[in-house]
């Protein structure tokens, strides 16, 4: 791996166009794959590219048999899939990635950080990517008998979207990590724990309760003999996948007051997981009303896989990481160059 990175490091400096060439065809392409079938307006507006670059780009790769084009747009052949899937760990190491994820292993002392190419603030196609990176790494996570818990939220659905379905598992048991929240049913935990279920043949269990509940209540649920069950579940949990937010972000999902909020940023908050607001030393300044596991019980738990990407996250999963430490990391190209400028920064 050393060698093929010094060889692209020497190409880089005698021929970078030709390199250039090769990460723009293969952003277009991976772009196809990812939104087939696709209108070539559409994919020049996601690859911020001209429509004449577009147009030229696609009548090379449709010579090279690469792509279809018809009435519907333009979809990826299986030779087209072959290249992209072949390609990807050259990208990776053309861009440096490995280092990378060295790096901020290293320093935000985490078990494994995974990076793919991109940053999904830009490209909504990175979310893709990184659900299937993340699916493949869970997936060799799960054996008979695990417990996996999971959050909500897009990019845990991006997750589970790309898990495939698996049916030689026996007694794998998926539940909630959190209760209800926001109004997209489909992001929730519960429905995304039943997917998942669903895909393993496994069995699961579902949290009925909303995730801004007021502390009297919440504490009433908290001793119905279900909901206790579920909650026990989650802390003996083998595996529990979860995201990490923006502070205010989350403040304002979860329903806070704007006084709680104010608060929230004059105490310093940067990033939010599991209910845990977060300041930027990864110190924990409030807990809101909610199901969730102390940061004790975490340290338990086998794998703890922290999902979270794009550029304006990377304070947030600096703080989230601080504080959950034995956590593998996947993220994007956008989030991991940030990340290193804010570790670089701290000294």
């Amino acid at each position: 791996m050393f060698l093929l990175h010094d060889i692209l490091k020497s190409a880089q400096k005698i021929v970078p166009e030709i390199l250039e060439l090769l990460q723009k065809r293969y952003n277009i392409l991976r772009t196809i794959y990812y939104n087939q079938p696709i209108g070539r307006r559409i994919l020049a507006n996601s690859l911020e590219l001209g429509e004449r670059i577009v147009r030229t780009e696609i009548n090379f790769l449709k010579n090279q048999n690469l792509i279809d084009i018809n009435t519907a747009g333009m979809s990826l052949t299986d030779e087209g899939e072959e290249v992209v899937e072949k390609l990807k760990d050259f990208i990776h190491e053309l861009k440096g990635l490995s280092e990378i994820e060295e790096y901020i292993k290293k320093e935000l002392c985490l078990k494994k950080v995974i990076v793919v190419p991109g940053d999904v603030d830009n490209d909504k196609t990175v979310l893709s990517e990184l659900g299937k990176a993340a699916s493949a790494f869970v997936k060799e996570l799960i054996k008979d008998n695990s417990i996996i818990a999971l959050t909500g939220g897009s990019t845990i659905k991006a997750v589970i979207d790309s898990v495939p379905r698996i049916s030689n598992l026996k007694n794998v048991l998926v539940v909630p990590a959190r209760g209800g929240m926001g109004r997209s049913v489909e992001l929730q935990a519960n429905n995304l724990a039943a997917n998942l279920a669903q895909k393993l043949g496994a069995y699961y269990k579902l949290l009925h309760v909303p995730d801004n509940l007021s502390s009297t209540a919440l504490n009433a649920i908290l001793n119905e003999n279900d909901v206790k069950e579920i909650v026990d579940n989650i802390k003996n949990s083998d595996i529990i996948i979860y995201g990490i937010g923006r502070a205010e972000v989350m403040a304002a999902r979860r329903g806070l007051t704007e006084e709680k909020i104010e608060e929230l940023k004059r105490k310093g908050a940067v990033g939010e997981a599991f209910g845990y607001y977060f300041n930027e030393a990864g110190e924990i300044i409030f807990s809101a009303s909610t199901i969730m596991v102390d940061t004790a019980a975490l340290k338990n738990v086998n794998n703890l896989v922290a999902v979270a990407a794009g550029s304006s996250k990377a304070e947030s999963i600096v703080a989230a990481a601080r504080n959950i430490k034995n956590t593998v990391l996947i993220t994007d190209e956008g989030a991991a160059k940030e990340i290193i400028n804010i570790i670089d920064k701290k000294g």
